[in-house]
């Protein structure tokens, strides 16, 4: 892409982000919105090619209607409560505005969209959509969350849990397999949503670390799917490595990073006597346990025939870019007890 082009596009991107989180007016932050969804397209197109633009136009047909729910909603409430700014919300057009955001993040059973268009994206485009455009509508969830419907966000987070761990099993592709986990842990934010926004906040940023570090381990090791994780290993062992530490954290295996917001979460929700849908929750991330055992097992266990440790392949990855994501995505457990006063 054009360097300049693609300076715009990261300046519209960064704009429409920064919009978001600083307006307190509805209309304001519906702009924001549409322009972080119209920034990133010319990233999809880039390459052209069929499934670049299929995946374009499904992401762009998606957002676009829940736009114009959210847009909808946020009149209703204007009419109802008479104010625009965002402290003022009414309880029917809450629950309108959460079902949009739930469809622009892919939150379950609005998900359906949001693997078809990461298996047609790049590596690189697919991190940006796996967590920079998701930035913007979770702060918009934030800032709604004490009028939103406790039961909405418990049945959104419950589907989510499940359907991203039912749909990633039976996946051979590495970014539809991402695609599905981006599910299931947006299914923990929402859970936590009106109960702890802190909370919510915190499962947020540190999905936004485990993800962006495995993209970019996937990136260098150059592989898109499970064959190619066979030949990992002879490209960088080190490498090879931290990505099965990072899977086992995405998972939520102790005592890795990812164990934190589950256990916190988990603690929350006993404390506010839902110990029966904590407890679904937690056995249904059994199934998202697997497809990540699966990928260790693929990463650790197999090796490709005829592939020899050469030197040259592991001297292209001794420059290594990725360790101040990779290491706090592995050994942050420890900070729990300074977490847990503010959540």
């Amino acid at each position: 892409m054009n360097p300049y082009a693609l300076s715009t596009v990261a300046f519209s991107l960064a704009l429409a982000t920064t919009t978001v989180l600083a307006s307190h007016h509805w209309m304001l932050m519906w702009v924001g919105l549409e322009i972080n969804t119209l920034a990133i397209i010319p990233l999809m197109t880039k390459t052209y090619h069929p499934r670049a633009i299929e995946a374009a136009t499904k992401y762009f047909l998606t957002q676009a209607a829940a736009s114009a729910i959210l847009l909808f909603s946020t009149t209703m409430n204007a009419w109802i409560t008479g104010e625009w700014t965002i402290l003022y919300m009414s309880e029917t057009p809450s629950i309108l505005l959460v079902t949009a955001i739930a469809i622009k993040l892919g939150i379950a059973p609005f998900h359906l969209w949001l693997p078809e268009v990461l298996q047609g994206l790049s590596i690189k485009t697919g991190l940006i959509l796996s967590t920079w455009q998701k930035l913007a509508p979770v702060t918009v969830l934030l800032q709604i969350s004490p009028h939103t419907n406790l039961y909405l966000t418990l049945l959104l987070g419950l589907s989510s849990t499940v359907l991203g761990g039912w749909g990633g099993i039976n996946q051979t592709q590495i970014r539809k397999i991402l695609a599905y986990s981006s599910v299931a842990h947006l299914g923990w934010i929402i859970t936590i949503l009106k109960l702890s926004p802190q909370l919510s906040l915190m499962n947020f940023y540190l999905y936004t670390l485990m993800t962006s570090s495995l993209f970019l381990t996937i990136f260098t090791l150059n592989t898109k799917n499970m064959p190619d994780l066979a030949i990992s290993w002879p490209k960088s062992p080190p490498l090879t490595v931290l990505c099965m530490l990072t899977l086992l954290s995405l998972s939520g295996l102790p005592p890795l990073t990812g164990f934190l917001p589950k256990w916190l979460i988990a603690a929350e929700m006993i404390k506010q006597n839902l110990t029966a849908l904590i407890l679904i929750m937690l056995l249904s991330t059994l199934l998202s346990l697997f497809f990540y055992l699966r990928l260790t097992y693929i990463l650790s266990m197999t090796l490709a025939p005829n592939i020899s440790f050469s030197p040259l392949l592991c001297a292209k990855n001794k420059k290594n870019t990725l360790s101040p994501l990779i290491i706090p995505s592995l050994i942050l457990l420890p900070m729990t007890p300074l977490v847990t006063p503010l959540t």
